[in-house]
């Protein structure tokens, strides 16, 4: 069995799809014991973000897409960066998503182009069998795209892969936004 790939290689990846490296910021693999209260007990699990995060911050968490690239003619995945918001509009996390939509139902693909509910509360409402694997935890410094978007403050993200019903469908870079550490 072979290792996953480092998770800051995964995490350019998906930037790269948004973003030139330079621009995006600084993505380094830290073990989960170097990475501080609370983004710890935020990144380190295999469930959903959404989930993680609307735990933490006590209320519900709302979608704002920042960007995305639509499957192709030669290509399936549909990917998007996105920011997580509290309900007064401040970002509590960004993420890129890139999914297989033939590995979910029709309604589950319309209901995550649609673009309005996190991906988390879209597989969770459908039931659709999913399970957060690879998980993978970073140290992040923003640069100017990433910074824009969550402001300039070095925090910590992941990247996880989520497979539904035993088959890979979704990788996943997470990054807390807005929270000091402890």
């Amino acid at each position: 069995m072979t290792a996953p790939p480092d998770a800051a290689a995964r995490a350019a990846s998906l930037s790269s799809l948004f973003a030139a490296p330079e621009r995006f910021g600084t993505l380094r693999s830290v073990a989960p014991e170097r990475v501080p209260e609370p983004h710890r007990r935020l990144l380190d699990h295999h469930s959903h973000m959404t989930v993680a995060m609307e735990r933490f911050h006590g209320e519900p968490v709302s979608l704002r897409v920042v960007a995305a690239c639509p499957p192709s003619a030669t290509d399936e995945a549909y990917a998007r960066e996105i920011l997580l918001l509290d309900p007064r509009g401040r970002p509590v996390q960004y993420g890129i998503v890139r999914i297989d939509l033939t590995l979910v139902p029709a309604e589950v693909a319309a209901r995550i182009r649609a673009a309005d509910t996190p991906l988390g509360r879209v597989l969770i409402a459908a039931g659709v069998l999913c399970d957060v694997q690879n998980v993978q935890l970073l140290d992040v410094t923003p640069g100017p795209h990433l910074a824009e978007l969550i402001g300039p403050q070095p925090t910590f993200g992941r990247v996880a892969s989520i497979a539904v019903a035993g088959r890979a469908a979704v990788e996943l870079l997470e990054i807390v936004a807005g929270i000091e550490s402890t």
